[in-house]
C-alpha cells in the first residue's frame, strides 16, 4: 500500500466590488481580509483577472491603477510609476524575469465580482 498524503486547499470567494466600479479596460482596488487586491477588467477580450495591488519593484500600492493591455496574447499590466510588466494570467514579471505578483482566481456572478483566496 502506497502512503501519499493529498492536501487540497480550500477557496473562499469573498465579494469584492460591483462589476461598474471597474472602468473598462482598467482597473480598481479592493480591500479583502485586510489585504488590497487589484482587479481588472479586460472588456475586450470579456477576462476579469486579481493579482495583488503592491508592485514588487518599489513595493508601491499602485497595480491596480497601472495601465492594461497584452504582450504576445499575453495580458498584462504596468506598474504606473517604473513600467514594470506583469502577467495577468501568471503574475510573472515580463520585463523583468526576478520579479512576480500573487494572482488570485475571479468570479463574476449577477454583475459581482467575487475573488477566491485560500483558506
Amino acid at each position: 500500500m502506497n502512503n501519499v498524503s493529498h492536501v487540497t486547499e480550500r477557496i473562499i470567494w469573498h465579494y469584492a466590488c460591483h462589476i461598474d466600479d471597474v472602468p473598462s479596460e482598467g482597473g480598481a482596488c479592493a480591500l479583502i481580509n485586510g489585504k488590497q487586491i487589484a482587479i481588472f477588467n479586460l472588456s475586450r477580450r470579456g477576462e476579469w483577472y486579481a493579482t495583488d495591488n503592491q508592485c514588487p519593484h518599489k513595493q508601491q500600492m499602485a497595480l491596480s491603477r497601472g495601465m492594461t493591455g497584452c504582450e504576445n496574447d499575453e495580458p498584462k499590466v504596468a506598474c504606473p510609476f517604473h513600467k514594470k510588466t506583469f502577467s495577468l494570467r501568471t503574475g510573472a514579471g515580463i520585463n523583468d524575469g526576478t520579479l512576480q505578483i500573487a494572482t488570485f482566481p475571479v468570479q463574476v456572478q449577477e454583475g459581482k465580482v467575487f475573488i477566491g483566496m485560500q483558506d
